[in-house]
């Protein structure tokens, strides 16, 4: 299946489902969606970073501090988030993600989506896939820190970011 023909759930700003539609079409139509954020770290306590590969639909081409994506129509939170984890980290057996919070992110152009961020440790080996990450590395914090003026970043990952920066105080 295409990813544009994905169908979500479309949530109202209490992030109650009030329908649902293809997700080229939630993009199109700045209908509001979820999304889950998951912060993987590897056994020495370094940031899983990556790039989007030039075809993805939303934000091509940027560098994410979180592996993640849309959640699925009848999907739950906590399920996107291991299902997107795995896939995007190219591992199977992780550990269930820990749930932190959840926002609601808005793009300033009149599209949001609920993002529900959560951590997870990755011991694994990753084989990320291809179709989504075209490169990748584990950061220390300090390394993350560095590189945040000078790559750019997918807007509702750095959104996620200083919320959980500000979370973990």
């Amino acid at each position: 299946m295409n990813a544009a023909d994905e169908i979500l759930d479309i949530v109202d700003e209490n992030d109650r489902v009030t329908g649902q539609a293809p997700r080229g079409e939630a993009y199109a139509r700045g209908l509001r969606h979820r999304c889950v954020f998951i912060q993987a770290k590897d056994a020495s306590g370094r940031i899983f970073v990556h790039r989007r590969t030039a075809t993805k639909l939303v934000f091509p081409s940027l560098y994410d501090m979180f592996v993640g994506g849309v959640v699925g129509a009848g999907e739950s939170y906590d399920d996107a988030a291991l299902r997107e984890a795995e896939e995007e980290l190219g591992v199977t057996g992780l550990p269930r993600p820990a749930f932190l919070f959840k926002f609601l992110y808005a793009n300033g152009s009149g599209q949001s989506w609920w993002s529900a961020v959560y951590e997870v440790r990755c011991a694994l080996p990753v084989r990320p896939q291809v179709e989504e990450v075209a490169w990748h590395d584990f950061l220390s914090d300090e390394e993350l820190s560095a590189r945040l003026g000078e790559w750019e970043w997918v807007p509702d990952g750095l959104a996620a970011w200083e919320r959980l920066r500000a979370h973990r105080g």
